[in-house]
């Protein structure tokens, strides 16, 4: 499988956002419970990198990846952190 197409529209200033909106929906609103942050964040990066990238399929397909990409790292980087090892 090839991967430049992916490396090819990846915006890191729109997979930083969502980390930041997640970091920020986790800890500060507690009325959201944890298993809609993802669809949350899969919207906002997909609106973020239509504002990034121009009104495409493309951009709105890509964006929701980098924000379900960012619920991915922020989970790697936590499991990373606490090395629950039993």
């Amino acid at each position: 499988m090839d991967f430049t197409t992916l490396t090819e529209h990846f915006v890191v200033v729109v997979l930083l956002a969502c980390l930041i909106v997640g970091y920020l929906l986790k800890h500060s609103f507690t009325f959201i419970t944890n298993k809609w942050i993802p669809t949350i964040l899969a919207g906002v990066g997909a609106v973020l990198n239509i504002f990034v990238s121009g009104m495409s399929i493309e951009s709105v397909v890509y964006g929701a990846f980098m924000g379900l990409t960012s619920v991915g790292m922020h989970q790697a980087f936590k499991q990373f952190v606490e090395n629950n090892e039993e």
